[in-house]
């Protein structure tokens, strides 16, 4: 599972008050660009920098997978956007190719037409009759049916629509379902096909696309070589075996071999075996994900997008992740859900730091900063999991948020300012930690438990119970006794930051007018408002006005580490009995709806900020240094790569998917 940032970090400065180096870059619409440096890296052995330096091609050749998932008309809006962009003849100061620049820059942050966050679609800012002037003259064709598919905000409104009581496979625009499918077929689909005695069930439909065969059937295209994707998967492999020699053990080797079977012959059964080979090499310095992961854009939370991360371990701070993974039993043990809930064995949990060298797919530009794989719950259940803090990641949204005037505006008071200064950053890592490594490796299914039963409010509850047990756990006196908080008052300064972002700072990525959809930002508003509404009577916390302002209070802060407890125990007990009637109302209840008054005041406040809502990462790039033979003798990394050059780059240079992919 993946974790977004979870606390809002929308703050910046130009430049970084102890480095020279220029983590924040340009600004446009909502989002402001950052750098991430990959420390280290030059120190590396050629032998580990040949191997990055292969993954990352691989990882970055599966672009175009993740824009047409995103959506059918994506690829074809994307290059012809990108042909106006680099040849228009017109003057480049007119309003309208300022606006057509901000939409392109838009698209290629979400790899498509809708916001990455909010997933509506994006209201571009030049005309329709002017766009058809200029592809007129640039004697370019486009589609009769693209034109309302940009224009029309009627037409595909919602890549992942997520409300309840609508078809959410009819009214989502993502690319998992072929035109007029529909929810009751799809559903009906997959559990005809699920075996209903399988203690090792393979995670149904997670590499297709649902389409209708000739007679009007409903049928799988499985994205393999030689199937859907097939060119860009072809690439990837290649690629893939050209790093192969360069791992760093034989292990990883047999993960690259089982991969790339998968990648040949789109078996679940392969996929499966390749995420325990994956998950129980722990041991390689260098490591990475490639491949379909994680399912938060399908509106039924089964089919996976395409993602990769390259990275090496931070040796140094994952001696903090350890501590955590090596008393994984003690933190299962004294958990306060119910003890049928409970592993009694916890296996194979593993917990590092990394530094990440490369974002692709669905990890870029927009990223998390942790993850916890494989997703399967019997490969869970029997051989444990892997879960990584990215640590250059939280490093440059630290330093991206301190000075950014967020605390003065909405901090409650100087007294907790301090706390927060003092011990935030510290404690927003090691919340991740605990989310990771423990929370989604905590807990097993009841026997009988369909992984899937919780539909389109799976991933909401899942986070939730992540998030729960790091908020439980980041209080607890353990932490203390194993060094990994300083002393027994740390633990608020994230209480704090969560309640405040759960129920005020997060609406800054609402617009007006619109519900939260986004599977993280309904699971902080459920926690939030949960925790706010149950602890009224004891004056837990409260919201307070100072001067027409609204602020978070925290009158009692063990009485809010007994709530989290508390709502721990029945968001376990959804997830193990596999309770949909219940995840449906916690989640509608708590996490979906927006005060209109409160979120226009907390608008205009954050707008006098002049911050953006959303961050966003450059890559750096790599050059392989070769002999006369061609032979690698080094590979160099720079981080001088503008935006618009480097999506442009990658537009030219993985251009791997034709315009339709059926």
């Amino acid at each position: 599972m993946m974790l977004t940032a979870a606390t809002l970090a929308p703050g910046e400065k130009t430049q970084a008050q102890t480095d020279s180096f220029k983590y924040t870059d340009e600004q446009f619409a909502d989002i402001q660009m950052l750098r991430y440096k990959v420390e280290g890296f030059e120190k590396l052995p050629l032998r580990e920098k040949t191997f990055i330096y292969y993954l990352q091609e691989a990882a970055l050749q599966g672009r175009d997978i993740l824009f047409d998932q995103n959506g059918r008309y994506n690829l074809r809006i994307r290059r012809m956007l990108e042909k106006v962009y680099t040849d228009y003849r017109g003057n480049r100061q007119d309003k309208d190719f300022a606006a057509l620049t901000e939409y392109l820059k838009r698209v290629w942050f979400s790899s498509g037409i809708h916001h990455h966050y909010g997933c509506e679609k994006f209201v571009p800012g030049f005309s329709e009759t002017w766009l058809r002037g200029v592809l007129k003259e640039l004697d370019y064709t486009l589609d009769e049916e693209i034109y309302p598919v940009i224009f029309d905000p009627a037409v595909m409104p919602m890549r992942t629509n997520q409300k309840d009581g609508e078809d959410l496979v009819i009214t989502s625009a993502a690319n998992y379902y072929a035109p007029g499918i529909t929810q009751a077929e799809a559903e009906k689909f997959y559990t005809q096909r699920k075996p209903g005695a399988d203690p090792r069930p393979v995670m149904m439909g997670m590499n297709s696309k649902l389409v209708r065969n000739e007679f009007g059937e409903l049928a799988e295209r499985v994205w393999r070589i030689g199937g859907l994707y097939g060119q860009a998967l072809e690439k990837i492999t290649t690629l893939l075996e050209k790093a192969r020699p360069y791992a760093c053990t034989p292990e990883q080797q047999t993960v690259i071999d089982r991969l790339t079977e998968f990648y040949r012959t789109g078996d679940l059964r392969t996929f499966d075996n390749y995420s325990i080979h994956w998950l129980k090499d722990t041991e390689s310095l260098v490591d990475f994900v490639n491949g379909f992961t994680e399912s938060y854009g399908d509106p039924l939370g089964m089919k996976a997008s395409w993602e990769s991360i390259v990275n090496f371990k931070d040796l140094e701070a994952t001696e903090r992740t350890k501590k955590l993974s090596v008393n994984a039993q003690w933190f299962e043990d004294h958990s306060p859900v119910d003890s049928r809930f409970k592993k009694e064995e916890c296996k194979g949990i593993s917990a590092k730091v990394i530094t990440a060298a490369i974002l692709a797919g669905d990890l870029y530009p927009a990223t998390a900063i942790g993850i916890n794989l494989p997703n399967s719950d019997w490969v869970r259940r029997e051989y444990g999991s892997k879960s990584v803090t990215i640590g250059n990641l939280t490093d440059s949204y630290n330093k991206a948020a301190h000075g950014s005037g967020m605390d003065r505006e909405f901090v409650i008071d100087e007294e907790t300012r301090r706390l927060i200064a003092q011990y935030g950053d510290a404690c927003d890592d090691l919340h991740t930690d605990l989310h990771e490594c423990l929370g989604h490796g905590s807990g097993k299914l009841l026997p009988g438990t369909d992984p899937d039963t919780l539909k389109a409010y799976g991933s909401t509850i899942e986070e939730a119970r992540a998030d729960l047990f790091g908020l439980y756990y980041v209080a607890d006196p353990k932490l203390v006794e194993l060094g990994l908080t300083p002393n027994k008052e740390a633990y608020k300064s994230q209480y704090y930051t969560y309640m405040m972002n759960g129920l005020l700072t997060q609406l800054v990525r609402i617009k007006p007018g619109n519900t939260i959809e986004e599977a993280h930002m309904r699971n902080r508003a459920l926690i939030a408002r949960w925790v706010f509404e149950h602890g009224k009577d004891r004056n837990v916390t409260e919201l307070v006005k100072r001067k027409g302002k609204t602020y978070v209070r925290i009158n009692d802060y063990e009485a809010m580490r007994h709530l989290f407890g508390k709502l721990l125990a029945e968001v376990q007990r959804i997830k193990s009995e596999g309770d949909y009637a219940a995840a449906r109302q916690l989640v509608e209840d708590y996490g979906v709806q927006v005060d209109p008054v409160l979120h226009q005041e907390i608008l205009s406040r954050y707008e006098r900020l002049h911050l953006s809502p959303y961050k966003g990462f450059i890559n750096p790039v790599y050059t392989a240094v070769r002999d006369a033979e061609g032979k690698i003798t080094d590979v160099t990394i720079s981080y001088e790569e503008a935006y618009a050059d480097q999506m442009l780059r990658y537009s030219r240079d993985y251009n791997t998917l034709p315009d339709v992919n059926e």
